[in-house]
């Protein structure tokens, strides 16, 4: 058995699980919250128990410290030693990573490159990186990347129609993003469907308050609703989704924005939260939409429009499906959100079954025995990808 961590650190926050590989068992798991705040929260599992501890933590260095200091004083390690690797999400990989890949001070400095892609987002998974090799030193540590799974996609999915120079000097195409979700979720699709993965055609929807559609043929992405940034795509939580990009400087002419604040109404102020006008938590909107708001059920509408477009789009770009996946907060929990996006689906041979629908939070099949193409709730399970690269990449199964 090996301890390894997967870690996911954000700009204010840090998440953790340790396995016991290659069972897969997690040993404890928690979050770190409000880093570089006051009152940061600190929580942890302990014995099935969650332990909350409120105080100031000013940056990750500490926040890792306290998290490793917490796992020997609760006995869920004994020593620093026990760990035998580390496995850290980052979001961005752009053309560089198609694969996740142990890191060594080289594949960090190109990491590093590739922030102007992800600036929000990069420059804290690095700084989870350099604080967890301060303390474990030689420990073996991996990147997993959110955008590697999509590197498959052929040109004709990738390419924007722009100027090719754009593309060549300024790295401008389609990454896509929730890679790891996506390939973990096909994977227990093909194992729960008892076939290869390489002779499925699954389309995958990771619906959370950032969702993407997957077009997976043969286990590989050929195409997903993401682009350049994760602002691309569906309607989401906050996130606009697509839109006619010459209404950004019609936006900014009306009101007077500049570019960056366009912007950030476009990542923060848009999608289901501007459309209802209340909320953008599905659960919310879902409760008023109950009791017949309007603009909520007009959300809804237009969330689930949304996917449904891209679910026929890739059907047709595969020639056909053999499965549908759910997943995330909303695909995992909504039976609203899935009811709608399945329902005029018969046509392409969707048949899904409303009491099979009810299931939140587990693994299930929701289509009817007889349907051609099947229909899948499965929890993601991110962390556990991360594991198993670690594993994967640190027992010498492949060398970079």
């Amino acid at each position: 058995m090996s301890k390894i961590l997967a870690i996911n650190a954000g700009s204010s926050s840090l998440k953790f699980q340790l396995f016991n590989m290659p069972s897969e068992n997690v040993i404890t798991k928690g979050l770190v919250e409000r880093i570089g705040l006051k009152e940061s929260i600190f929580t942890i599992s302990v014995n099935g128990e969650k332990v909350t501890e409120t105080k100031d933590i000013p940056n990750h260095d500490i926040a890792v410290s306290l998290l490793l200091e917490k796992l020997i004083e609760f006995e869920i390690i004994n020593s620093y030693t026990e760990i035998d690797g580390v496995g850290h999400r980052v979001v961005h990989g752009g053309e560089e990573f198609s694969d996740s890949v142990i890191l060594t001070s080289e594949i960090i400095k190109r990491i590093e490159n590739l922030s102007d892609l992800a600036p929000l987002h990069n420059p804290a998974n690095l700084t989870g990186i350099h604080a967890f090799k301060q303390i474990l030193g030689d420990v073996p540590s991996v990147a997993v990347f959110d955008t590697a799974f999509h590197q498959t996609m052929p040109s004709n999915s990738y390419m924007y129609s722009l100027p090719y120079e754009y593309y060549q000097n300024y790295r401008i195409r389609k990454y896509g993003f929730h890679g790891t979700s996506h390939k973990y979720v096909s994977q227990r699709a093909s194992a729960m469907l008892g076939r290869p993965i390489d002779q499925l055609r699954i389309i995958s929807c990771h619906l959370g308050n950032g969702a993407s559609i997957a077009a997976i043929e043969g286990g590989k992405s050929i195409d997903t609703s993401m682009g350049f940034t994760p602002l691309a795509g569906v309607t989401m939580g906050t996130r606009s989704g697509d839109i006619d990009p010459a209404l950004i400087p019609y936006i900014m002419e009306k009101t007077g924005k500049n570019v960056e604040e366009v912007l950030q109404i476009l990542n923060k102020q848009s999608g289901m939260l501007a459309l209802s006008g209340f909320s953008s938590d599905l659960r919310d909107i879902e409760i008023e939409a109950d009791k017949g708001n309007e603009r909520a059920k007009l959300a809804l509408e237009v969330f689930a429009s949304h996917i449904h477009k891209y679910i026929g789009s890739y059907a047709a770009r595969m020639s056909g499906v053999d499965a549908i996946i759910f997943t995330a907060g909303i695909g995992e929990n909504s039976t609203t959100i899935r009811a709608s996006v399945l329902k005029g689906l018969e046509f392409m041979g969707v048949y899904w079954d409303p009491a099979l629908n009810r299931v939140r939070g587990e693994e299930a099949f929701v289509n009817y025995p007889h349907s051609p193409v099947k229909v899948i709730v499965i929890p993601t399970n991110e962390e556990v990808m991360i594991a198993r690269d670690v594993i994967r990449l640190t027992s010498g199964s492949k060398v970079y």
